[in-house]
């Protein structure tokens, strides 16, 4: 059973003690592997997840098959997010695109430990606030700013979720998440590392100066992180 201690993820650590002590004994720890699925479209969900390290998506799938991220979470965070308020489905697919680790909760054990104490929903219920502020934002940087504020924005939330300058992240995948072609996230990566903001390599990339960064995703990018400092303390 996991010291909370020595846990990593956000909404564990927020947890009272007393709380905490409700979900212990049904954690799970387990791998988080590239392309790991925790959610399907209106398939029955079985575990809530909450990541140690890596980072997934929420992704919108339209009936063609055709995806756009939604959102992004990591460490500061849980999926799928629904089951707090006790639902079993979800219209969206939700993957884990950089491999980590985590812990899991059956479905049933959670509904049974928030029934226990109301205390242990409210700094998940502030999460689906700023999750929700994430999407917001999402929503505007991709209607209202160009590709490499865009593409700015999104390696600060992946740097804000891994703690590292050097981030295995593929063009590919930036992509599918931007939404974009992949020549375009090409040319956009070499117009960063023009600005020596950040250093591309395949399969990886380097940020080189995150204040550079932040100021060409402009307001983009920060609310939502405000928004988490505000309710849940600083990551």
């Amino acid at each position: 059973m996991p010291s909370q201690a020595d846990i990593n993820n956000r909404m564990l650590k927020a947890l009272t003690a007393d709380d905490f002590d409700l979900l212990a004994k049904h954690l799970e720890a387990v791998e988080l592997p590239g392309n790991f699925l925790m959610a399907e479209p209106y398939k029955a969900l079985d575990f809530v997840y909450f990541p140690e390290s890596g980072i997934g998506s929420v992704m919108a799938v339209a009936a063609t098959g055709q995806m756009a991220e939604a959102g992004m979470f990591g460490r500061e965070g849980f999926v799928p997010t629904a089951t707090i308020i006790g639902d079993d489905l979800v219209p969206y697919l939700i993957e884990i695109h950089v491999p980590g680790t985590g812990y899991r909760v059956p479905i049933e054990a959670m509904r049974q430990a928030t029934m226990k104490s109301p205390t242990l929903q409210v700094p998940m219920i502030k999460y689906m606030h700023v999750f929700a502020t994430q999407v917001a934002y999402t929503s505007l940087a991709n209607a209202k700013y160009d590709v490499e504020q865009r593409l700015a924005r999104w390696i600060l939330m992946c740097h804000d979720r891994l703690g590292s300058d050097e981030m295995a992240i593929t063009h590919e995948y930036i992509a599918l998440m931007l939404g974009v072609r992949r020549p375009s996230v090409t040319t956009s990566l070499h117009i960063l590392e023009g600005k020596r903001l950040i250093r591309s390599s395949r399969g990886s990339v380097m940020v080189r100066d995150r204040r550079g960064l932040e100021a060409l995703a402009a307001s983009s990018y920060g609310v939502p992180e405000l928004e988490f400092e505000r309710l849940l303390g600083k990551t």
